[in-house]
């Protein structure tokens, strides 16, 4: 098989995941698994909350596809995997770094994506129930904040 068709199963596989993690968010976290999501709505003391346990959920198909992939020699399985892993690492880079900034590499930013991205995640969080939810992506969010950040550029330029 050809290199590039490898790089494009993983590449659909990871840009499939902000569609999946959308879905996730709004249907199934701010849903039925609420309980394990509501904390990271409330902000409590201390360094983990039970919203980790998604870590472990989202992780898991990408290991079974990376580790079965690997020993029944399915490639397209694997890229998947490698799509999917490479989505989470995305997410615990932009949601958890710079976003929450559970670790504080770096604080402030005048791209306008990445602005963007940290807004709609912003009016994310002001709601603190389940209900009532909006901007449920994370590297997809709506024009509307990319035309603010790039106007609030301008402004201070």
């Amino acid at each position: 098989m050809s290199y590039l068709l490898y790089f494009t199963v993983i590449l659909l596989a990871f840009l499939g995941m902000e569609f999946v993690a959308w879905f996730t968010h709004k249907y199934v976290m701010h849903g039925f698994l609420w309980n394990l999501h509501e904390d990271h709505h409330v902000h409590n003391p201390g360094f983990f909350e039970k919203n980790d346990a998604f870590f472990l959920i989202f992780a898991t198909p990408s290991f079974l596809c990376i580790a079965l992939g690997s020993l029944y020699i399915k490639p397209f399985a694997v890229c998947i995997g490698v799509g999917i892993a490479i989505y989470g690492m995305a997410y615990f880079l932009v949601h958890d770094i710079f976003i929450h900034q559970r670790f504080k590499i770096f604080t402030r930013t005048n791209n306008t994506y990445l602005r963007a991205i940290r807004k709609a995640h912003k009016i994310h969080h002001k709601h603190l129930t389940k209900e009532d939810g909006e901007c449920f992506g994370m590297l997809l969010v709506p024009w509307k904040y990319f035309q603010e950040s790039y106007q609030s550029q301008k402004r201070n330029r």
